[in-house]
């Protein structure tokens, strides 16, 4: 099914608001018109009886044969009108009556008889009023002339006045139906020019594709357009990131992954030549560590790009200490073979929501980092307190620690500090610092033991009770 237009959408409500005020406008008008209208017919057969009232007798007999066209009144005896130039195309005849004071038929129009209202009787009031006569309505004005005696009753058919009434409506309708087709013009190419700007907008958007990412500037745009142009500049700048985030990733992983798959090669091609079965073992034995650590750092590059897809992960309520001791037992052989002490210290009470396995490879990571680039004989402290609602995990060494200058380099991916003797990918505090942001924790680094090694503490919200 196909969209429906904006355009279309916005010339259909703007013209059919339009016709709507118009057809309220044109009701009111009407009915404005026809009160109008009604009060000055009624002024006109008043002054018509007034008229009356002053004739003479003979003028009276003279009139009631003649035939009084209001009509010919309108158009004020001018030769070259027609009925084409009165509102009013139904006949407009008046009727009258006028009695003497003592209630005698003086003149009147023979007409009345034939309507049967020569003996009707007469309002003891002045004023006006609707009456029925021969099937029809109609219009009557009474005048009682006191100084005379006189009373004049002047008629006229209703229809007089709706004819009249719908020649104004139609006046006034009439202009309205001519400018409807040009208003739905001006309104259709108006709202076009005010869409212009959206019409820009896709045509630059369409235009962009992965290796042309850069914002969207169309220059001056309306404000109800600028929101969304900032929107699309904002995904833009997201995708821009995360496409060279990926290509970065993609570039380290490969040179990170080339060094031990060729140190690999080396040594089985040693172990392959090798005659002497000592040196054979040991070439073999290193083939082993190389694919330990590719498996390894394939673990962890798959992780890190899990992380970096995985906008929210399942969080419920655990105790750091018991994830710290599986992880100091998983730790347990390395701390041996460099004699190093390691120590668990805190509350075993304290509660965050995070997710068991990621904490655990933090954790994980955390012991190996401390183990590896401490020092022979040494000690590694794991602590886990409870403050301000807080919940801080901290690992601590005494090796030969980090320059100032580096420790905000450590959490870049494959980044190692110059010097550092021992084997690695440059991924663990990579890995740690992207599970502490998805769970709202803190990750702070600092000086060791003693002023010695590096401590890294990792701050998260502490767990609440629900309800």
């Amino acid at each position: 099914m196909m969209s429906a237009s904006i355009r279309w959408r916005l010339v259909l409500l703007v013209l059919a608001s339009i016709v709507l005020i118009w057809g309220m406008t044109l009701l009111s008008s009407y009915g404005q018109a026809t009160r109008e209208v009604g009060e000055w017919e009624e002024a006109r057969l008043a002054e018509l009886a007034q008229i009356l009232a002053l004739l003479d007798q003979t003028n009276l007999n003279t009139l009631a044969n003649a035939r009084i066209d209001v009509r010919e009144e309108e158009k004020g005896g001018d030769p070259g009108a027609s009925d084409s130039d009165d509102d009013d195309t139904l006949p407009r005849d008046a009727l009258f009556q006028v009695r003497g004071a003592h209630g005698d038929v003086l003149a009147g129009s023979p007409q009345l008889h034939t309507l049967h209202a020569w003996d009707l009787p007469v309002p003891p009031k002045s004023g006006t009023q609707d009456i029925t006569l021969g099937g029809q309505r109609w219009h009557s004005f009474t005048l009682r002339d006191t100084a005379l005696g006189h009373t004049v009753r002047v008629f006229e058919l209703a229809n007089t006045r709706s004819d009249l009434v719908s020649g104004v409506a139609s006046r006034i309708a009439r202009p309205t139906l001519i400018a409807l087709p040009v208003l739905a013009l001006l309104v259709w190419f108006s709202i076009g020019w005010s869409l212009a700007p959206l019409k820009t907008l896709s045509g630059a958007i369409r235009v962009r594709d992965i290796n042309r990412l850069e914002p969207v500037d169309i220059g001056h745009v309306p404000i109800e357009v600028r929101p969304l142009v900032d929107a699309i500049n904002l995904v833009l700048s997201r995708l821009r990131h995360s496409v060279e985030r990926e290509r970065a990733f993609t570039a380290d992983a490969a040179h990170e992954l080339k060094t031990p798959l060729a140190a690999i090669k080396v040594q089985a091609q040693v172990a392959l030549a090798e005659p002497d079965a000592a040196l054979k073992q040991l070439a073999m034995e290193r083939v082993v560590q190389g694919v330990d650590r590719s498996a390894r750092l394939a673990e962890q590059l798959l992780l890190l790009a899990r992380l970096d897809v995985q906008e929210s992960m399942s969080a419920t309520p655990l105790k750091p200490v018991m994830v710290a001791k599986d992880a100091l037992l998983a730790n347990e052989r390395n701390a041996r073979q460099k004699n190093i002490r390691v120590t668990l210290s805190g509350d075993p009470h304290a509660e965050i929501n995070a997710e068991p396995v990621l904490i655990g490879i933090l954790l994980d990571n955390l012991l190996d980092n401390a183990i590896k680039y401490g020092r022979a004989n040494g000690s590694v402290e794991v602590a886990v307190h409870h403050a301000d609602d807080r919940v801080r995990i901290t690992v601590r060494d005494d090796g030969p620690g980090v320059a100032p200058g580096d420790l905000s380099y450590l959490t870049n991916r494959f980044f190692r500090a110059p010097g550092t003797q021992a084997t690695g990918s440059g991924l663990g505090l990579s890995i740690v610092a992207r599970i502490a942001e998805h769970f709202d924790a803190r990750l702070n680094l600092g000086t060791g033991i003693a002023g010695r090694g590096l401590t890294v503490e990792v701050s998260f919200p502490g767990h609440v009770e629900a309800g």
